[in-house]
């Protein structure tokens, strides 16, 4: 005969739970990315894997392989092709010392600075250089964890899509929502991934593609390196493009190509700056938009823990806790009317 009552029984196997799960949830903690990762391409994914399995009837698991494999083609491979050149750039500019030379001498013609503080200048541009390089996942030093991210990543997203019903099932059996609530939690979720991921990303790659083009069209050096900067850089609402079209067209400026100078100047403030309000205002009413304190906010959080995917991941894992404790709130005053109302009830049956 057991030592213990139901109740006592109860709240022991609640403890082992919760110090298994604290267990799990710290051993996962090299994998965050990874997980995080996996649940922002599953809700992309998601609409046309249903489309495609539920309207045009296909194989599920075929479709599923087809849609990894175009998420590796169109997002994984050019990303890190892309982390590499500027790693590649940037490490050769960085052990460039005439490079460094030849930019403090333009910076002293544009702006009167003693020695002291082009030093200061030249070594404040190194480490930004450096530090900026930490923030790329390599392929040549990190393979390995780079590998077993990504088989995790697609070995889960798999199994997410192929098995949606019932993982979608299991989360809101297990959600600590009412069902209507885990609904809305849902929608506003994908509405949010998308706004950040897919609004915010499009954005940057159009302001960076058009950085590139103008560097290309004026004769600028490395278009595509700055345009691919200026991408990572648009992710940033305080910083955005004018971080690198300004500083070239000065450089410029200061060389005697007045047309290129100005010519880039002109065209960064009227098109390049004005068309991500153009297309920030079209995103937002066709999927939402993210507050730009949140994506600043999110950006410093995120940075830290997932380097450069933390100017995506870092917005939205904020947005995400905003919008739990939206849907806490709204359950919470539910409850509280419910309550109300039985109150008020047995009152008048007194």
């Amino acid at each position: 005969m057991s030592i213990f009552t139901y109740k006592q029984r109860n709240y022991i196997n609640l403890v082992i739970i919760i110090a298994l799960g604290c267990l799990i949830a710290y051993s996962l903690m090299g994998i965050f990315g990874s997980l995080l990762s996996t649940l922002v391409l599953y809700t992309i994914l998601r609409p046309g894997y249903i489309h495609l399995t539920e309207v045009k009837n296909w194989n599920r698991r075929f479709t599923a392989v087809l849609l990894l494999f175009i998420s590796i083609v169109v997002l994984v491979l050019p990303f890190y092709a892309l982390s590499s050149m500027v790693i590649e750039k940037i490490t050769e500019l960085n052990n460039d010392q005439i490079y460094f030379k030849n930019l403090l001498y333009k910076i002293q013609h544009l702006l009167p600075v003693n020695g002291n503080v082009g030093k200061i200048i030249e070594d404040g541009l190194k480490s930004a250089g450096s530090w900026a390089t930490g923030l790329f996942p390599s392929l040549i030093s990190g393979v390995f964890n780079v590998v077993l991210g990504l088989l995790l990543m697609y070995f889960l997203l798999y199994f997410m899509l192929v098995e949606r019903e019932t993982f979608e099932n299991a989360l809101i059996k297990y959600a600590p929502f009412r069902e209507q609530n885990s609904n809305r939690f849902a929608e506003e979720m994908r509405n949010t991934t998308y706004a950040n991921v897919v609004g915010q990303g499009f954005i940057a790659i159009v302001q960076g593609s058009l950085v590139s083009l103008s560097f290309y069209v004026l004769g600028y050096n490395d278009p595509l390196f700055w345009g691919v900067i200026t991408a990572f850089i648009s992710l940033v609402p305080i910083l955005g493009p004018p971080v690198i079209f300004v500083p070239g067209a000065l450089l410029q400026l200061a060389e005697g190509n007045n047309f290129a100078g100005w010519a880039m100047l002109i065209f960064g403030f009227v098109v390049i700056i004005n068309i991500d309000n153009v297309l920030r205002f079209m995103i937002a009413k066709k999927i939402g938009n993210i507050h730009p304190i949140i994506t600043v906010i999110g950006v410093v959080i995120g940075i830290p823990l997932f380097g450069i995917l933390g100017l995506v991941f870092g917005p939205l894992l904020l947005s995400y806790f905003f919008l739990l404790i939206k849907i806490y709130e709204t359950s919470a005053m539910a409850t509280e009317r419910l309550e109300r109302i039985k109150t008020n009830h047995e009152q008048d049956e007194l």
